[in-house]
């Protein structure tokens, strides 16, 4: 049996039987169930595409990690020779999974401006508009602010995790202090607002919390970089999120760290370009969602071609 034979039984295995049509293989979408078989899938060219709800994907392995179990995602992997399968279950240990942070309070002068705007807020409301921040974003986001105490002067964004309770700030100031940002001592290696984050689809990577407001369902990484320890690393790879990166024109490096680390473990990946904007943040929201729809792909290949070409 060949290796294309091999992969087209681990496929039907995890979604049933098939009908061949050139060099693709139609299934049942598993996504829409639509009755007649409408999901195309190409194995050479390692894509997919259901042509009736645009369910679709540059790598098979999330097929079969999503609708296939355990075995099935086993016996592809040992066939596309994929070597890092210790490293992979090392990742996902019960303990590092169920790690758990103390959750962080908010400021006591913390005040939403989600029920309205008060006197103290004025400045804080105009610096918010100014950056583009409308009214739903507020909401979305429980932006507030501190007129008063330690963060005076301050826009406060929190962020939630998958339980609901607050595991971060950022507390951005709107007055022109030297110090921009001033947050709590507290533990970085967590997913910023993980409560809203749907891991079901694309996701963002961006530089920081202004960024990820434009940029829709996107996580901010707050750091220098990304270890393949992370947390939000183990979230992306457990769920075959894909991935578009979206980083400041001016962070090629670390941006070419996490897209290493993300190849290693075959996570669908895209780039988006930011040049002519200082970052995502300064983007209109319509112009991010067009320079999303014409992100390039990024496999090994490419990493490394870019990583060439930046040497040069």
């Amino acid at each position: 049996m060949s290796n294309r034979q091999k992969k087209l039984k681990i496929l039907s295995d995890a979604l049933g039987y098939s009908s061949n049509q050139g060099d693709e293989y139609l299934f049942v979408c598993p996504s829409c169930e639509h009755h007649k078989r409408k999901l195309s899938v190409n194995i050479a060219k390692n894509v997919y595409q259901c042509w009736v709800c645009d369910y679709k994907g540059r790598n098979v392995r999330r097929l079969i990690r999503r609708h296939g179990n355990f075995t099935h995602l086993q016996r592809w992997d040992e066939l596309t020779g994929r070597q890092d399968i210790a490293r992979f279950e090392d990742l996902f240990s019960t303990e590092k999974l169920a790690e758990v942070h103390e959750p962080v309070e908010l400021p006591e002068s913390f005040q939403s401006l989600a029920n309205g705007i008060p006197r103290s807020a004025i400045t804080a409301w105009r610096y918010l508009r100014r950056r583009g921040i409308t009214e739903a974003d507020v909401l979305k986001w429980k932006i507030g602010f501190c007129f008063t105490g330690e963060y005076r002067n301050r826009i406060v964004i929190p962020s939630f995790d998958d339980e609901g309770d607050c595991s971060y700030f950022i507390a951005r100031s709107y007055n022109g202090d030297s110090y921009k940002y001033k947050n709590p001592r507290s533990s970085k290696n967590i997913v910023f607002n993980e409560l809203y984050v749907d891991w079901n689809e694309d996701l963002t990577i961006v530089e920081g919390v202004f960024d990820a407001i434009v940029a829709g369902n996107s996580v901010p990484i707050m750091g220098s970089t990304l270890r393949s320890d992370a947390r939000l690393i183990q979230k992306i790879v457990y769920n075959d999120t894909p991935v578009y990166m979206a980083l400041d024109p001016d962070a090629r490096e670390k941006e070419n760290r996490i897209i290493e680390t993300l190849l290693r473990y075959d996570i669908e990946l895209y780039k988006i370009d930011v040049s002519g904007y200082e970052d995502v943040g300064t983007m209109p929201k319509e112009v991010f969602q067009a320079r999303k729809q014409n992100a390039s792909f990024i496999d090994r290949d490419d990493y490394l071609l870019m990583n060439l070409l930046s040497a040069v």
